[in-house]
C-alpha cells in the first residue's frame, strides 16, 4: 500500500450484508414481482444495470432477501462466479450467494469495486470447496482495505477507468479477430462440400465403410485404472483431433473383452452425445485404445478418413447430423443415423488434395488463434498489473 494510506478492516468502515431466497413454492412471492432480485451470475465484473428475475414486496419481507441501494458494491460468493465484483446501479435485492458492501461517505464506490477486483484471486484462493468455491462473508468483512483521501480515490478511479476502457476496446478487437479467423476457416471448409466438382458421387456412409459400430455402453465406475489402455469419451474428441486431456484408462483384460469398441489408427470417432457429429481420426500414436458413447467408423479404401472428418466437422456436415439426431431428453447421433448419412464424395486423389488444403487452412487458423489468444492473455495480465500498481501507490 502507498505510504501514508490508512489500512482498515472492511467491517470497521463499511456495512455489509447478504441476501436470501423467498420460498419457491410460494407463488405470491414471485408472481407479478417488481423488485429486482439478482443472482450471483449477474455480478459480472462491472456495472450491474439490469435484472432478469423479480420478487414481490411480500417475498422480500418474508425471506432473508435484502434490498441494497444504488452504488452498492456486490461480490459473488459461491460457485463458478465466486469473486466476481459489480456495482449496483439501481435498487435491488440479491440471493444469499451475493455479498453487498453498502456505500458510505468514506469511499468512492468505484474505488472499492476496483480494489475487490484486484483482490479476486486472493479471495477465491481462500475459498472453501474445490469444485464450487465458497467465499465466506466473514472473509470479505475481514479483508483489509486502504482508506486514502477521497480526492486520491477519485484520481485512481479516473486513471483506471481510462485504462480499462482502452483495454476493453483492445480485448474486443482481439476477440473479433479471433472470431473472424475461425469463421474464415469454417467458410472455406463449408465451400468444399457445397461447391463440388466433376466426378463427385452421392454415397451413403455405410457403403463407404468396412464397419460402423458404437463404443461401449454401460457403467465404467469400477473399470478405470491409473494407467493402461486409453479409454476415450466424448470430451476427448475435438474437431479434427483427439485430446488426451482428462483421458481415462482401462486394463488390457477389459480392453480385450470390449472387442466391439476397440479403436484402431485410421478409424473415425464421431461424438454421439453433447456435440454430436464432432469427429476426429484416431492417430498412429494411439495403436490401442477403446471408447464409450462414440460412433466408430472404419472406412474402406474408397474414402480417406480425414476427408470424412472434414465433412462431419464442416457446417454442412453438422447441419446434416442435426437432422439425424434422435432422443428427446439427451440429443445423440446413433448408428442407424450414421449409416444413413448421404455425402458427396470425390475420387480418392481429389480427397487427398482436399485433406491437404484443409490441413493447411487449419494450421494457418491455429497460428492466428494462438496470436490473438496470446494478446488476450497479455491484456488480462496488464489489467492485473494496473490494479497492483493502483493499490501499491505506483499509479
Amino acid at each position: 500500500m502507498k505510504k501514508g494510506w490508512e489500512i482498515k478492516k472492511l467491517d470497521d468502515v463499511c456495512q455489509t450484508g447478504s441476501g436470501g431466497t423467498p420460498l419457491s413454492s410460494r407463488k405470491e412471492y414471485y408472481d407479478n414481482g417488481t423488485i429486482p432480485w439478482l443472482l450471483s451470475g449477474e455480478v459480472s465484473q462491472g456495472e450491474v444495470r439490469a435484472a432478469t428475475k423479480f420478487i414481490t414486496k411480500q417475498g422480500l419481507e418474508n425471506s432473508a432477501a435484502r434490498l441494497f441501494p444504488r452504488d452498492t458494491v456486490l461480490v459473488a460468493m459461491y460457485g463458478a462466479t465466486a469473486g466476481q465484483v459489480g456495482i449496483l446501479r439501481f435498487e435491488a435485492a440479491t440471493n444469499q450467494a451475493v455479498c453487498g458492501i453498502l456505500p458510505n461517505k468514506l469511499f468512492v464506490p468505484e474505488f472499492l469495486f476496483y480494489y475487490f477486483l484486484a483482490k479476486k484471486d486472493d479471495l477465491v484462493a481462500q475459498a472453501a470447496g474445490n469444485a464450487q468455491p465458497n467465499i465466506s462473508q466473514i472473509k470479505i468483512r475481514n479483508t483489509e482495505v486502504p482508506l486514502p483521501p477521497l480526492a486520491e480515490q477519485q484520481r485512481i478511479v479516473g486513471l483506471l477507468d481510462e485504462a480499462f476502457e482502452g483495454l476493453a476496446t483492445a480485448k474486443a478487437n482481439a476477440e473479433k479477430n479471433l472470431q473472424n479467423a475461425r469463421a474464415l476457416f469454417e467458410s472455406n471448409l463449408q465451400s468444399v462440400f457445397t461447391q463440388r466438382g466433376p466426378g463427385w458421387v452421392n454415397r451413403q456412409l455405410s457403403s463407404l465403410c468396412v464397419e460402423i459400430t458404437v463404443g461401449h455402453v454401460g457403467s465404467m465406475k469400477t473399470e478405470y485404472k491409473a494407467s493402461g489402455i486409453p479409454f476415450l469419451r466424448s470430451q476427448n474428441i475435438c474437431p479434427f483431433e483427439v485430446s488426451m486431456e482428462n483421458a481415462m484408462y482401462i486394463d488390457e483384460a477389459f480392453h480385450r473383452a470390449l472387442k466391439k469398441s476397440q479403436l484402431r489408427p485410421g478409424d473415425l470417432a464421431i461424438v454421439r452425445t453433447g456435440y454430436p457429429g464432432t469427429a476426429a481420426v484416431i492417430p498412429q500414436e494411439l495403436p490401442d485404445s477403446n471408447c464409450s458413447d462414440l460412433v466408430i467408423v472404419r472406412p474402406s479404401h474408397e474414402v480417406n478418413p480425414h476427408f470424412l472428418a472434414a465433412f462431419f466437422n464442416s457446417a454442412f456436415g453438422k447441419q446434416l447430423v442435426l437432422g439425424k439426431i434422435v432422443g428427446a431428453a439427451q440429443k445423440h447421433f446413433n448408428i442407424t443415423a450414421a449409416k444413413e448419412v448421404m455425402l458427396h464424395v470425390p475420387p480418392i486423389p481429389e480427397q487427398g488434395i482436399i485433406v491437404a488444403m484443409v490441413e493447411d487452412l487449419r494450421e494457418e487458423t491455429q497460428h492466428l488463434a494462438r496470436v490473438y489468444e496470446r494478446k488476450l492473455a497479455a491484456l488480462a495480465a496488464l489489467k492485473k498489473s494496473l490494479l497492483h500498481q493502483a493499490f501499491s501507490g505506483e499509479l
